[in-house]
């Protein structure tokens, strides 16, 4: 079977978060079970910079816009296609944002150009290639869906991984979409008088996913569908939750060359050497006592302005902090101030530092994921991954993929993490206060951590979910 996957992101080419984690990995989880699936990215600079043995499988006179070509060829060990327009593309830095921070002017066009395209191999375009399945991700490429309806292809799937991101434009963009009028409709992209390409993918596609069986749930609700719920409900049944998997050999305590010692489920006492090492990269008193992570984007999404307000708490009950992130500017900066008022206790790092964040999974007791809302999370399963207990919302994928440490769960011997609600500072700091007490009790705290590096967090699962979900199509 052969899949075209369709993104804006794909690790380790390109990544702002999770999605790029996913689209990296899918591919070769994906290749035992007899599917064959390329990845078509933009030919941003570094994209062009990888590719190995290129081959144009398609030429456009004007692509939104300029002359464009369509390569295919294989980047670190993923076949991919690559959109080379050079307008649309050819620039430094973040894929979204310009150097003042802000959106590129153009986004509309941008990513119309990397959704039409997908369509149009889909449809049989490329004479040396055509698909069974076309999978898309988030908004970036949600007007493919849209481009097939109208212009014809094969069955698709829309993958939601964050549904608050939607790719929102005004009207007066549709005009240089390239779509027939009819596509302007509560059937198609037209979302209260604008354009929003999440909303058109949704409306399109064949199949809907998320990325956890929970989130699959909440965004079907007024509280978590962020205005797409009506619609969602109206497909409630071709919407369905594959919780996400992680890439088990990047992820890999025993051989991950950027923490300070590795370290296997049987050798879980090494792990000491990488907390050693995080207590000097971030200035912290050296301690047995229990030690808590955040590796995350500071923003409200991410609960990190409630956890900014419980830090003061976390210091008197006798624990330190390590975070990494960046985010929102008042977040940064109560968060910095907290720091300036516990020197030795809480150890920061302002920005993303992937080694870092690898470290900070081998040497950090916990790892911290108080959102409000998440659709999967990957931080917890790293966690679980590297027997830093995760401490989560129960919310999304965050409740799907640990077990919290009530007393039935620990007399039963299943827990691997701790979950909190309502998203909180009480609740929050009522968590970290069980993991303080369980910290304590080391044989308990070790069989938890043990538990948590032998679950399966892989992708093997979910890919065989995925492989369901393409053949059901195709033999539908």
């Amino acid at each position: 079977m052969k899949v075209l996957s369709a993104a804006s992101e794909l690790y380790p080419l390109v990544k702002t978060g999770g999605l790029a984690d996913v689209t990296g990995a899918l591919p070769a989880a994906l290749k035992g079970l007899g599917i064959d699936m390329r990845v078509m990215i933009p030919a941003y600079p570094k994209v062009m910079a990888a590719l190995e043995n290129p081959n144009i499988l398609l030429r456009y006179d004007d692509l939104f816009g300029g002359e464009a070509r369509l390569i295919a060829g294989r980047a670190m060990g993923i076949e991919i296609i690559a959109v080379d327009a050079p307008h649309l593309y050819g620039r430094q830095g973040n894929p979204y944002l310009g150097p003042d921070g802000k959106d590129w002017n153009d986004n509309a066009q941008r990513f119309a150009a990397l959704s039409m395209a997908a369509a149009d191999v889909a449809g049989g375009a490329a004479k040396d290639y055509k698909p069974d399945i076309l999978h898309v991700h988030d908004w970036q490429a949600a007007l493919a869906p849209v481009y097939v309806k109208f212009r014809g292809g094969p069955k698709t799937v829309m993958t939601v991984h964050n549904i608050a991101f939607q790719g929102q434009f005004p009207a007066s963009v549709f005009a240089s979409l390239k779509l027939p009028p009819q596509a302007f409709s509560i059937d198609g992209v037209e979302y209260y008088g604008n354009v929003s390409f999440l909303k058109g993918g949704l409306a399109c596609a064949d199949q809907i996913t998320t990325v956890s069986p929970s989130y699959a749930q909440e965004i079907c609700t007024p509280e978590y569908g962020m205005g797409l719920d009506g619609l969602l409900r109206a497909r409630r049944g071709v919407v369905s939750g594959i919780v996400n998997g992680i890439d088990t050999d990047i992820w890999n305590p025993a051989t991950d060359k950027d923490i300070a010692a590795t370290y296997t489920a049987k050798t879980i006492d090494r792990r000491a050497a990488n907390k050693r090492a995080i207590e000097k990269r971030f200035r912290l008193d050296q301690g047995d006592g229990i030690l808590h992570g955040v590796v995350s984007r500071l923003t409200w999404q991410k609960g990190m302005d409630i956890f900014a307000a419980s830090i003061d708490s976390l210091v008197a009950s006798g624990a330190r902090l390590a975070l990494v992130g960046t985010g929102e500017p008042g977040i940064e900066q109560a968060i910095a101030i907290a720091a300036e008022r516990h020197p030795g206790r809480i150890g920061v790092v302002m920005g993303y530092d992937e080694s870092l964040s690898h470290l900070m999974q081998a040497g950090c007791d916990t790892i911290l994921v108080p959102s409000r809302f998440e659709p999967c999370g990957l931080t917890q399963l790293y966690g679980l991954r590297y027997g830093a207990v995760p401490i989560v919302a129960r919310t999304g994928g965050l409740a799907d993929t640990v077990i919290d440490a009530n007393d039935a769960a620990l007399n039963a011997g299943v827990a691997t993490g701790f979950q909190f609600s309502p998203v909180d500072g009480p609740s929050l700091e009522h968590a970290l206060g069980r993991a303080g007490r369980c910290y304590r009790d080391r044989a308990l705290w070790t069989a938890m951590q043990k538990r948590g590096m032998e679950s399966d967090v892989s992708w093997t699962r979910s890919a065989s979910t995925y492989a369901a979900l393409y053949n059901s199509l195709l033999n539908a």
